[in-house]
């Protein structure tokens, strides 16, 4: 029994460390900007050169353990340290890091910067396993970044199709247009729906389902209730619950009770008649509760003296 609780436990972690890898997998190295003059500030008002990264699955990815690097002979240059909740990228959303090779500042602040990198390289925790690479292009003037046309869709090194520079940063924010002109919730609801009245539908089918529901689960309960009600109320009585509550009837007094209607219903075997005459004899007494006085009077106090 022991091993086999060992053996699930291991099985578990394994699952475990299996499903972060493989949630990790679907981060994206997203945009980069190198020469920052009047773009994306940091917490400290400061700016410097930064790298987005996106989470391209429908599932949140903890990224704290990887690393990111700008030497192809150094993967592990700068480990993503845990512990801090922004880690944990939500589903199709973005963090940026900054390259400002001010490490002291944060999390998110790199041990390096892109003045001089060849190269952007995200590997996976093992320290290894290389997720996605782009090649750093340094002909980009002023507050000009170079990312995906469609975020997290293109090649995983930055030469193929999918890249595009872009003169119109979007730093922790949609890189395809679409995603940008379809706006809110609220305002694509309003497209399909712009008179309310998808919504009133759904709202009242949704109050009358749950009344409907609600009207079961009470009669169920309802009976169970009654159902537990008599079968006490036979333990009690020591009867079979499934009998009648006057017990079995013989079948004498059905016989009685049919030919009792027959004769009634007969002309000539009616029963005899009643006269209907009621006759009292009166009865001199001599005492009658009903007249006597001692229910009337008060009993005397008693004092009882003390001695002293």
């Amino acid at each position: 029994m022991k091993h086999l609780k060992l053996f699930l436990a291991v099985v578990g972690l394994t699952l475990c460390f299996t499903a972060g890898a493989q949630s990790q997998n679907a981060m994206r190295l997203n945009e980069y900007l190198i020469v920052n003059t009047a773009d994306y500030q940091d917490d400290f008002g400061q700016q410097n050169a930064w790298i987005e990264l996106y989470n391209s699955s429908y599932g949140t990815v903890d990224i704290a353990g990887c690393f990111l690097s700008d030497d192809p002979d150094n993967l592990t240059k700068y480990a993503i340290p845990g512990g801090d909740l922004a880690t944990k990228v939500k589903p199709r959303q973005h963090v940026i890091f900054w390259a400002d090779n001010l490490p002291d500042r944060g999390t998110f602040h790199l041990c390096f910067d892109l003045a001089n990198a060849k190269e952007i390289i995200f590997t996976k925790g093992d320290g290894k396993t290389i997720i996605d690479r782009i090649p750093v292009r340094h002909d980009l003037g002023e507050n000009v970044s170079f990312g995906r046309t469609t975020d997290g869709i293109g090649s995983t090194d930055g030469s193929g199709e999918g890249w595009e520079v872009r003169t119109s940063t979007s730093p922790a924010h949609y890189n395809s247009k679409e995603l940008i002109n379809k706006g809110s919730k609220a305002s694509r609801m309003k497209e399909i729906d712009p008179y309310g009245w998808v919504l009133a539908l759904t709202a009242m089918s949704v109050v009358f389902v749950a009344l409907i529901l609600l009207y079961f689960i009470f009669k169920a309960i309802g009976n169970a209730n009654i159902r537990a009600g008599k079968k006490r109320s036979a333990a009690v009585a020591g009867t079979d619950v499934n009998k009648s509550a006057y017990g079995e009837v013989p079948g004498e007094v059905y016989a009685a009770i049919a030919t009792a209607m027959h004769l009634y219903q007969e002309d000539d075997e009616n029963h005899d008649e009643e006269s209907f005459v009621v006759t009292l004899h009166h009865t001199d007494r001599t005492y009658s509760p009903w007249s006597s006085k001692i229910y009337t009077l008060r009993e005397t106090p008693q004092v009882n003296k003390r001695r002293r």
